[in-house]
């Protein structure tokens, strides 16, 4: 290579470096160590290795980058500013000739309004594949969207046309790799043999308390070895050659995921080299950013600065060859859509984030049952209805789908397996975190994706799932054995906080219906919900399915709360309850009604949906004048009050549970239709 190549090659790292330098300290905020250790690997990456057009970020056939230390954003924004990604219409999703990041988006980093937020946000500027902040999440995302370019690899590539060959690039941290669900995203990785997805681990020996030895020794490249991955080491994260024979490796192998270990210096370049806490988790103050800059050849006292020629120099290669890229894939495209247009048709609802029409058109009607059904069966009833007429409709469980009922077994549902990548039942282990940040990179990359377990078991969860609300990801969460109705398994299976922690995430449409008919109307919600997450809580034990010719229809549910029974004039008192306990509320209501008292009867299957209809609504199912409210639910009273008041009752769980068969659970702890009665009355 040229001596100006290499020049050049070391002026755009430089300048990604002072980029970040100057963007946190203008902030006083944020981490410029991470950034400037790692700008050649970013550089790399992008300008050399990647398929990716910058004036197409939303291409399907590009490559992914996922910054998972997302600590170090700076080296993303400052890197999609260099290489020119245009930003993209809010409404149609469409390039536009403006940049995704601007000049002044870096100058007001971690400020209220610019999209350089203190650590990566899906959607808030084109080239930000995920949101990344919380440690392995951004890893355990790559995963999925590996797993994606399997799956629509397998089911739409022809011998002649071949839409999806991308690769997942993934960049992390010493923090990354020490929080469990980056361990068990590479043990899924490893054992389905995803040779497209890349792991490039920043092996700097520092986090934010002091060097890894304080907390962390192990050794990485056996430990992934084990896990079933090709490792691969380079010395220096300066040897741009270095790296890109490692990526050569990482393209060679077909047979599993690539590690690629990288040592690097933190803050590389800051004078003061000793100080390497301080460049991680800290600004560097101006002295030293000037000090830098210096050693860099960079002139000391100018901010925001980008050389004659490093933004050509992008232009020139990522530029180029990701435009030359893009049109091949289009001319596939084109030549796909006339070969193939069933195919095709359903890779447009794909792209456009759109259901198929008809996907709706099976879901079943159930008669009325004094015996019903736990909704969970039901719950998987529907679940395949609407599955095989959502061809990319894919999830699964976390080694509990014959408990779940998640599983899809309709004709040609299939298996999503090691090598082989068409089926749509995916098998995610023991493995709780990660199997909901995978189905996050799932959903990111176009699929209908859903995830199950046991409710309880959320706690494992939640901070994926909480991601999946932040990132507007319409991902399905089943989460069966709801309650205490669990029984015999005891305290530690009986979610009885999970309702409202569930509730308490902003964005997530929490669905805990309270018959077989209600599962088929939430389901037929929370599928048309394009930026919310939803969560079905469903029963083990079975519950009597309501007679809709005597009840209100079960469409009420799409409103969150409805009016299951009336009375003539105003309520003496009204009921409400959601899942299992629903039919408590019936029961109950017979009794006051033989006792004379006007009775109203709420189902309320989504609070969350019911909180976002109009005051006129609200205030129709539940006027504000009738005060004598009870709310029945084998679960804590939290999240009930705002529909109770002040001067409501609650009949439910104050504490844990207890084991035992699930019916002498609910009367050990009174949750049942004489309690109702007792506190309507009182």
């Amino acid at each position: 290579m040229s001596t100006a190549s290499t020049d050049i090659r070391t002026l755009a790292v430089d300048t990604i470096r002072a980029l970040s330098m100057d963007a946190v300290q203008t902030a006083n905020s944020g981490h410029p160590g991470t950034p400037m250790a790692l700008a050649p690997i970013a550089y790399q990456l992008f300008n050399h290795e990647m398929r990716y057009d910058p004036a197409q970020p939303h291409w399907p056939g590009r490559d992914r980058f996922v910054l998972s230390c997302g600590h170090a954003s700076m080296l993303l924004y400052s890197t999609l500013h260099l290489t020119g990604v245009k930003a993209v219409d809010k409404k149609t999703g469409q390039p536009t000739n403006k940049p995704s990041i601007t000049m002044d988006d870096i100058k007001t980093f971690r400020q209220i309004g610019s999209v350089c937020a203190g650590h990566p946000e899906f959607a808030e500027a084109a080239g930000i594949e995920t949101t990344t902040g919380p440690l392995g999440a951004g890893v355990s995302n790559s995963v999925g969207m590996a797993m994606a370019e399997k799956w629509l690899a397998s089911n739409y590539n022809t011998k002649d046309l071949a839409l999806f060959n991308y690769n997942v690039f993934a960049l992390c941290s010493d923090g990354d790799m020490m929080e469990g669900i980056a361990c068990e995203a590479a043990s899924v990785a490893g054992h389905l043999k995803l040779d497209n997805l890349c792991w490039l681990y920043d092996d700097n020996n520092i986090t934010i308390e002091g060097d890894t030895e304080l907390a962390f020794s192990e050794d990485m490249a056996t430990k992934f070895t084990g896990l079933g991955w090709n490792v691969v080491k380079v010395a220096d994260a300066n040897d741009l050659d270095a790296i890109n024979k490692a990526v050569a490796k990482f393209h060679a192998c077909h047979d599993k995921p690539t590690l690629i270990i990288v040592k690097s210096i933190i803050g590389y370049g800051a004078p003061n080299k000793q100080n390497t806490h301080g460049a991680h988790g800290a600004p560097l103050g101006w002295d030293e950013v000037a000090l830098a800059k210096e050693s860099y050849g960079l002139p000391a006292d100018e901010k925001f600065y980008v050389p004659d020629g490093v933004m050509n120099h992008f232009a020139e290669n990522i530029g180029k060859n990701g435009a030359k890229s893009y049109a091949e894939w289009q001319t596939v495209w084109s030549k796909y859509q006339s070969a193939e247009p069933a195919k095709a048709a359903e890779l447009k609802s794909i792209f456009a984030g759109e259901l198929p029409s008809g996907w709706d058109k099976d879901i079943p009607v159930f008669e009325a049952s004094d015996k019903g059904d736990a909704t969970r069966n039901s719950g998987g009833k529907v679940l395949n209805a609407i599955a095989k007429n959502v061809p990319f409709m894919i999830g699964g469980s976390a080694d509990l789908a014959p408990s779940n009922k998640s599983d899809l077994t309709f004709e040609g549902a299939g298996e999503f397996l090691p090598r082989q990548y068409a089926g749509r039942n995916l098998h995610f282990g023991i493995r709780e975190h990660a199997m909901a940040g995978i189905t996050n990179g799932l959903s990111l990359s176009g699929l209908k994706s859903y995830c199950a377990t046991f409710f309880v078991f959320t706690d494992y969860m939640r901070g994926a799932m909480r991601l999946a609300a932040i990132m507007h990801q319409p991902v399905i969460y089943i989460l069966t054995h709801d309650s205490i109705g669990v029984g015999e398994d005891g305290p530690t299976h009986q979610p009885v906080e999970h309702l409202t922690a569930c509730r308490a995430i902003p964005g997530l449409m929490v669905f805990r219906p309270g018959d077989a008919n209600e599962v088929a109307e939430c389901y037929r919600k929370a599928m048309t919900l394009t930026k919310n997450p939803s969560a079905f809580v469903l029963s083990r034990q079975n519950m009597p399915t309501v007679d809709r010719t005597k009840y209100a229809a079960a469409a009420g549910c799409a409103k969150g709360g409805y009016i299951l029974e009336d009375c003539a004039g105003t309520p003496d008192v009204i009921l409400m309850g959601s899942g299992s306990e629903l039919c408590m509320c019936v029961e109950a209501a017979e009794t006051l009604k033989k006792e004379g008292k006007k009775v109203r009867i709420v189902s309320m299957p989504c609070m969350d949906l019911f909180a976002e209809q109009s005051q006129a609504y609200r205030d129709e199912v539940l006027p504000p004048s009738v005060t004598n409210r009870v709310a029945i639910e084998a679960g804590i009273r939290m999240s009930w009050d705002r529909w109770i008041g002040s001067n409501g009752k609650f009949v439910g769980m104050s504490g844990y549970g207890a084991s035992g068969p699930f019916d002498q659970v609910y009367a050990h702890f009174g949750i049942n239709a004489d309690s109702v009665v007792k506190a309507a009355k009182s």
